[in-house]
This record gives C-alpha cells, sequence and structure tokens, in this order.
C-alpha cells in the first residue's frame, strides 16, 4: 500500500483496514519500541495505543534529546549562564531541571539567556554583539548537521565570539545498548523519522542482522504508523528481522548524503553520557581539531558539583523502556506540565508529557 497525498494518512477506512489486518496476523505478545519523540506524542494524539491488540504493546525510548541530556550537563549550561555570556538555546531546554535550579529560573534572576529558533539565529546573535555568544547544541542526528553549518559558516566568516556547548547525541549506539541489555525485551523498533532522513537505512540493516530485532522506518502520520507497526508484525510473526522504509516519502536508503558530510566535517563520534543509560561508546559529537575553536569547552573551564537527581524520579527508566510513565510513582500526582520533576514530563518530546497530555495511563 502506497500513501501518497496528506488526506489519505487519516483517512478512518484505511485505519480500519490496517488494524483488521495487524489483529488478523498478531498472535504472539510484541513489544515494539518507538524511538522518536514525535512518534510518541502522536501515538498519544491519535489514540493509537487503545485500538491495537492489547498484546501489541508500544513502550517509548531515549527519543526525546532533551530527555537523555544528563543532570550534569544542564549544571554545567547553567553554570555557564553566571559567566558574562549569551547563551542561546532551544526552549525546550529552559525548564529542564538541574540539580538546584533550571535555565528559566536564571535567566529570572538576569541571566543573558535567549530562546532562538536556529543555531543560525544564535550566530546572528554573535554577529550584532561583541559579547560571547553560546550556543546550546542538544539534539539527535535532525539538528546536528544544522549546527555544523553554521560553525563552517562561523570560520568562514571569522566570528571570534561564538561557540558551541555540544551535547549532541546519536541515536544507533542507544538501540544497540537496548537490544544488548538482558533485562529489557524489545521484538522490534518503529524507527524515527527525522533523523533516518539524514542517516538512511544502513545503521539499522545492522542492528537488525546483529541482534535479530526487526526495524521499521516510520512516518509520523497516524496510517504511517500502524502500516509500520504492521511491517514490524509481519517480521515477526515470520521469524524475520531485518531493516525497511515504510516513509518512503522521505528516507533514502543512503540518507542525506551533504548533511552526513556537514556534520562529520565538523564533529566526529566520542563517547557521551545519557540519562538512565550512563557512558555510550561513541555516542556523542565532539569537535574534529580544525573546529576546536568553536568548542565552549576551549573557552571555559566549567566546573559542576556532583549532580543531584530529582528523588523519586524515574525517567531514566522510562527512556530505557524498563517502565512507562504510570509506574513512576511521581507520574500525575506529584509530577505534572505545571510542575516537571523530570525532563520526560518538561519537553514537546518527552514521554510522560505525552502521556499525561493524552491520558494514556487510562489505557495503560
Amino acid at each position: 500500500m502506497k500513501l501518497r497525498y496528506i488526506d489519505e494518512f487519516r483517512d478512518p477506512e484505511v485505519a480500519r483496514r490496517l488494524l483488521s489486518e495487524i489483529k488478523k496476523i498478531s498472535r504472539r505478545p510484541v513489544r515494539l519500541m518507538e524511538v522518536c519523540g514525535t512518534h510518541t506524542m502522536n501515538i498519544g494524539r491519535y489514540g493509537l495505543r487503545g485500538l491495537l491488540p492489547h498484546h501489541v504493546q508500544l513502550i517509548s525510548g531515549p527519543g526525546c534529546p532533551v530527555c537523555v541530556t544528563t543532570t550534569k550537563e544542564i549544571d554545567m549550561m547553567i553554570k555557564l549562564a553566571e559567566e558574562d555570556v549569551t547563551v542561546a538555546t532551544f526552549g525546550d531546554l529552559m525548564r529542564v531541571p538541574g540539580s538546584h535550579t533550571n535555565l528559566n529560573q536564571q535567566r529570572a534572576r538576569g541571566a543573558d539567556i535567549r530562546v532562538v529558533y536556529s543555531s543560525f539565529d544564535a550566530l546572528g546573535l554573535a554577529l550584532k554583539n561583541l559579547k560571547p555568544v553560546v550556543f546550546l547544541g542538544v539534539g539527535f542526528e535532525t539538528t546536528a548537521p544544522t549546527v555544523a553549518a553554521t560553525i563552517i559558516e562561523a570560520k568562514k566568516r571569522r566570528v571570534r565570539n561564538f561557540s558551541v556547548f555540544s551535547a549532541h547525541k546519536l541515536i544507533p549506539p542507544a538501540m544497540e545498548v537496548l537490544v544488548s541489555s538482558p533485562d529489557l525485551r524489545i521484538d522490534g523498533f518503529i524507527c524515527p523519522g527525522h533523523v533516518s532522513v539524514i542517516i538512511g537505512l544502513r545503521p539499522y540493516k545492522v542492528l537488525a542482522e546483529r541482534y535479530k530485532v526487526p526495524c521499521v522506518i516510520t512516518g509520523f502520520e497516524p496510517l504511517d504508523i500502524l502500516q509500520g507497526i504492521l511491517m514490524l508484525i509481519k517480521q515477526i510473526e515470520k521469524g524475520k528481522a531485518k531493516a525497511e522504509i515504510q516513509y518512503t516519502r522521505a528516507v533514502k536508503e543512503e540518507g542525506n548524503l551533504k548533511a552526513k558530510e556537514v556534520m562529520e566535517e565538523v564533529f566526529s563520534p566520542c563517547d557521551a553520557n545519557w540519562r538512565g543509560f550512563g557512558l555510550i561508546p561513541k555516542s556523542g559529537l565532539c569537535f574534529r581539531k580544525d573546529y576546536k575553536e568553536f568548542d565552549v569547552n576551549s573557552y571555559f573551564d566549567i566546573k559542576v558539583d556532583e549532580a543531584k537527581e530529582p528523588l523519586g524520579c524515574r525517567c531514566g527508566d522510562v527512556l530505557k523502556g524498563k517502565i512507562i510513565p504510570p509506574q513512576c510513582p511521581l507520574f500525575a500526582k506529584v509530577c505534572r506540565p505545571a510542575n516537571p520533576i523530570g525532563p520526560c514530563m518538561v519537553s514537546s518530546e518527552g514521554s510522560c508529557a505525552a502521556y499525561y497530555k493524552y491520558r494514556d495511563w487510562e489505557i495503560a
């Protein structure tokens, strides 16, 4: 079945047919993990979790870049804002709790923190200002190429007051940790659409072949997601494990070669810490030698005390799929969008925020 026009992606009759086929062929209990916060939100928005057979369980993974950013990294960003600099950041970082405060509260105390819509906006601030401007680079392979392109432009224009705090993360290494964990069971991955536009199919092929776990790159509309689930279940029922693309209108097997080239010119993979996971080898992006002048660590020695995690918050276990949000003792009691205890309730891509907003805990 090929879906072409926007109305088709929300056609109730097509949805009924897909659901009927899922129910017809799915016989065994399966746990399918989506590794994208937009998938998590749209699964809740369109009520897909409640439409599936009870033995087809959808669990959320580390698909929210703000959520996987560690408390220590947040503390370092807050500490940086105490310097005589302009800190530029995406808005979803503002309310993420550090050990004692957050960026929003620091701005209220007088820190020069600006919300921008792109890294190029941050560079624009540097071009208009003599004060150092630091962009907080948080994101996956989706945003890293744009940040890299901004850095290349800054070098070309010889901008001396612009730097980046690189907290970028790479999705495939985290997926490998998940499928190799003895205490987790994942029968298939609903692979992220945005990330896959950049990296293509190959990383998932390696994952599927090595760990025998089906992977399907899936779009974001409700029929995309249902079709992706159906493709995974077909593989599982046949005992197969391969990587496929459902989101063919946006994702090519080779990915976006130019975006990868730009990203690899500026950054190289390095070990990185993830919330809930700890240190994952080659899962972060560090500056290459030719671009070290734009690494914030070249200008500031940012030291912070040992990070303090919110008492009782199980955001890390949610990110690994060990529990679903309603199983956290704080969820919907102490931790709500108006009073978020952990980042999974703060971010617009967070699992806890999605479950709360769309009342998915009632289904769970």
